[in-house]
Protein backbone atom coordinates (compact mmCIF):
# COMPACT_ATOMS: atom_id res chain seq x y z
CA UNK A 1 0.00 0.00 0.00
CA UNK A 2 1.65 3.45 -0.95
CA UNK A 3 1.87 6.17 1.71
CA UNK A 4 -1.21 8.18 0.18
CA UNK A 5 -3.67 5.57 0.40
CA UNK A 6 -2.62 4.78 3.82
CA UNK A 7 -3.25 8.41 4.59
CA UNK A 8 -6.95 7.89 3.27
CA UNK A 9 -7.55 4.73 5.39
CA UNK A 10 -7.90 6.50 8.72
CA UNK A 11 -9.41 2.94 10.17
CA UNK A 12 -5.67 1.67 9.35
CA UNK A 13 -3.83 4.41 11.31
CA UNK A 14 -6.01 4.53 14.17
CA UNK A 15 -5.40 0.60 14.58
CA UNK A 16 -1.64 1.41 13.94
CA UNK A 17 -2.08 3.86 16.74
CA UNK A 18 -3.41 2.15 18.96
CA UNK A 19 -1.14 -0.57 18.80
CA UNK A 20 1.87 1.45 18.97
CA UNK A 21 0.88 3.43 22.34
CA UNK A 22 0.84 -0.19 23.92
CA UNK A 23 3.71 -1.25 22.04
CA UNK A 24 6.52 -2.40 24.21
CA UNK A 25 9.69 -1.49 22.12
CA UNK A 26 10.57 -5.05 20.53
CA UNK A 27 11.71 -5.56 17.08
CA UNK A 28 8.72 -6.73 15.52
CA UNK A 29 6.92 -3.79 17.08
CA UNK A 30 6.08 -1.55 14.36
CA UNK A 31 6.09 -4.40 11.65
CA UNK A 32 3.25 -6.42 13.65
CA UNK A 33 1.26 -3.00 14.43
CA UNK A 34 1.42 -2.47 10.23
CA UNK A 35 0.42 -6.24 9.73
CA UNK A 36 -2.69 -6.39 12.39
CA UNK A 37 -4.13 -3.19 11.14
CA UNK A 38 -3.93 -3.99 7.23
CA UNK A 39 -5.68 -7.69 8.78
CA UNK A 40 -8.44 -5.71 10.56
CA UNK A 41 -9.18 -3.97 7.35
CA UNK A 42 -9.06 -6.96 5.38
CA UNK A 43 -5.87 -6.46 3.91
CA UNK A 44 -3.37 -9.25 3.38
CA UNK A 45 -4.37 -12.91 3.24
CA UNK A 46 -4.12 -13.89 6.73
CA UNK A 47 -6.78 -16.77 7.90
CA UNK A 48 -8.10 -16.32 11.44
CA UNK A 49 -5.89 -15.52 14.52
CA UNK A 50 -3.17 -14.58 11.53
CA UNK A 51 -2.89 -17.87 10.96
CA UNK A 52 -1.06 -18.43 14.63
CA UNK A 53 -3.98 -19.89 16.30
CA UNK A 54 -5.63 -18.15 18.75
CA UNK A 55 -3.63 -19.38 22.11
CA UNK A 56 -0.34 -18.31 20.36
CA UNK A 57 -1.81 -14.76 18.33
CA UNK A 58 -2.60 -14.01 22.29
CA UNK A 59 0.58 -14.72 23.47
CA UNK A 60 1.97 -12.86 20.64
CA UNK A 61 -0.24 -10.11 21.49
CA UNK A 62 0.61 -9.80 25.28
CA UNK A 63 4.27 -10.04 24.38
CA UNK A 64 4.35 -7.31 21.72
CA UNK A 65 1.08 -5.24 22.50
CA UNK A 66 0.48 -6.47 26.47
CA UNK A 67 -2.42 -3.54 27.17
CA UNK A 68 -4.10 -3.73 23.41
CA UNK A 69 -7.57 -4.77 23.95
CA UNK A 70 -8.95 -7.53 21.59
CA UNK A 71 -12.47 -7.17 21.98
CA UNK A 72 -12.85 -5.78 18.59
CA UNK A 73 -10.33 -7.59 16.69
CA UNK A 74 -12.33 -9.96 14.16
CA UNK A 75 -11.12 -12.62 12.04
CA UNK A 76 -10.67 -12.84 8.91
CA UNK A 77 -12.82 -16.46 8.52
CA UNK A 78 -10.12 -17.47 5.44
CA UNK A 79 -8.79 -20.76 6.14
CA UNK A 80 -5.47 -22.41 4.41
CA UNK A 81 -5.13 -24.15 1.45
CA UNK A 82 -4.36 -28.49 2.32
CA UNK A 83 -2.86 -29.18 -0.80
CA UNK A 84 0.32 -26.85 0.19
CA UNK A 85 0.97 -27.79 3.68
CA UNK A 86 3.94 -29.42 2.52
CA UNK A 87 5.00 -26.56 0.75
CA UNK A 88 4.13 -24.71 3.80
CA UNK A 89 6.61 -27.03 5.92
CA UNK A 90 9.67 -26.70 3.88
CA UNK A 91 9.47 -23.11 4.34
CA UNK A 92 8.65 -23.02 7.75
CA UNK A 93 11.79 -25.28 8.61
CA UNK A 94 13.69 -22.88 5.77
CA UNK A 95 12.93 -19.82 8.18
CA UNK A 96 13.53 -21.36 10.62
CA UNK A 97 17.03 -22.80 10.42
CA UNK A 98 17.80 -18.82 9.57
CA UNK A 99 16.14 -17.01 13.18
CA UNK A 100 18.49 -14.35 13.99
CA UNK A 101 18.19 -15.50 17.69
CA UNK A 102 15.70 -17.90 17.56
CA UNK A 103 13.22 -16.15 19.81
CA UNK A 104 9.69 -16.71 20.22
CA UNK A 105 8.68 -13.77 18.29
CA UNK A 106 10.60 -14.86 15.27
CA UNK A 107 8.78 -18.04 15.22
CA UNK A 108 5.70 -15.56 14.91
CA UNK A 109 7.21 -13.91 11.98
CA UNK A 110 8.18 -17.35 10.23
CA UNK A 111 4.59 -18.40 10.73
CA UNK A 112 3.20 -14.96 9.08
CA UNK A 113 5.73 -15.20 6.58
CA UNK A 114 4.92 -18.70 5.64
CA UNK A 115 0.68 -18.01 5.55
CA UNK A 116 1.77 -14.77 3.91
CA UNK A 117 3.70 -17.08 0.92
CA UNK A 118 -0.33 -18.64 -0.03
CA UNK A 119 -1.19 -14.75 -1.21
CA UNK A 120 -1.24 -14.17 -4.76
CA UNK A 121 0.27 -10.39 -5.12
CA UNK A 122 3.70 -9.49 -3.73
CA UNK A 123 4.73 -11.02 -0.35
CA UNK A 124 4.52 -7.29 1.39
CA UNK A 125 0.92 -7.11 0.05
CA UNK A 126 0.01 -9.99 1.24
CA UNK A 127 1.58 -10.14 4.77
CA UNK A 128 -0.50 -6.13 4.73
CA UNK A 129 2.65 -4.39 5.08
CA UNK A 130 2.75 -0.99 3.66
CA UNK A 131 5.63 -0.78 2.11
CA UNK A 132 8.53 -3.15 0.64
CA UNK A 133 10.47 -1.50 2.80
CA UNK A 134 9.14 -2.72 5.75
CA UNK A 135 9.57 -6.66 4.35
CA UNK A 136 12.86 -5.82 4.27
CA UNK A 137 13.33 -4.35 7.55
CA UNK A 138 11.14 -7.67 8.50
CA UNK A 139 13.83 -10.18 7.02
CA UNK A 140 16.64 -8.27 7.46
CA UNK A 141 15.85 -8.73 11.33
CA UNK A 142 14.35 -11.91 12.08
CA UNK A 143 16.51 -13.73 9.60
CA UNK A 144 19.84 -11.39 8.99
CA UNK A 145 21.57 -14.18 7.56
CA UNK A 146 19.00 -15.19 4.77
CA UNK A 147 18.26 -11.51 4.33
CA UNK A 148 22.08 -11.31 3.20
CA UNK A 149 21.73 -13.71 0.65
CA UNK A 150 19.39 -11.96 -1.34
CA UNK A 151 22.20 -9.36 -2.26
CA UNK A 152 20.50 -8.45 -5.95
CA UNK A 153 16.70 -7.55 -4.22
CA UNK A 154 15.26 -9.98 -5.60
CA UNK A 155 11.47 -10.02 -5.10
CA UNK A 156 10.84 -11.58 -1.41
CA UNK A 157 8.32 -14.60 -2.03
CA UNK A 158 10.52 -15.65 -5.38
CA UNK A 159 13.86 -14.99 -3.34
CA UNK A 160 12.31 -17.47 -0.27
CA UNK A 161 11.15 -19.92 -3.65
CA UNK A 162 14.60 -19.75 -4.85
CA UNK A 163 16.06 -20.63 -1.66
CA UNK A 164 13.70 -24.01 -1.84
CA UNK A 165 15.02 -25.24 -4.68
CA UNK A 166 18.16 -24.42 -4.18
CA UNK A 167 17.78 -26.79 -1.18
CA UNK A 168 16.76 -29.42 -2.38
CA UNK A 169 18.91 -29.08 -5.53
CA UNK A 170 16.16 -28.02 -8.32
CA UNK A 171 17.10 -25.39 -11.00
CA UNK A 172 14.74 -24.79 -13.26
CA UNK A 173 15.83 -21.23 -14.44
CA UNK A 174 17.14 -22.08 -18.00
CA UNK A 175 18.95 -19.07 -17.90
CA UNK A 176 22.67 -19.38 -16.94
CA UNK A 177 22.46 -16.10 -14.30
CA UNK A 178 19.79 -14.02 -13.41
CA UNK A 179 21.32 -11.03 -14.55
CA UNK A 180 20.86 -12.68 -18.92
CA UNK A 181 17.56 -14.33 -18.24
CA UNK A 182 14.19 -12.81 -20.17
CA UNK A 183 12.28 -13.27 -16.70
CA UNK A 184 14.65 -10.71 -15.14
CA UNK A 185 12.19 -7.89 -14.32
CA UNK A 186 9.54 -10.45 -13.11
CA UNK A 187 12.13 -11.39 -10.48
CA UNK A 188 13.71 -8.37 -9.71
CA UNK A 189 11.47 -5.16 -11.12
CA UNK A 190 10.15 -3.07 -8.71
CA UNK A 191 6.97 -4.01 -7.01
CA UNK A 192 5.42 -0.64 -5.32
Amino acid sequence: MNMQALRDNSVQLEIYDSLMIHSQGHENDHILASILASWQTNEGVFTDWLGLGEKAFREMMLFHFPEFSLENFTNSGQSLDAERFDERDELTQLLSSFCAGKTKSESWMTEMLVNACQGQDHLWQDLGLWSRKDLTLLMQQNFPSLAARNDKDMKWKKFLYKQLCITEGIYTCRAPSCEVCADYQVCFGPED
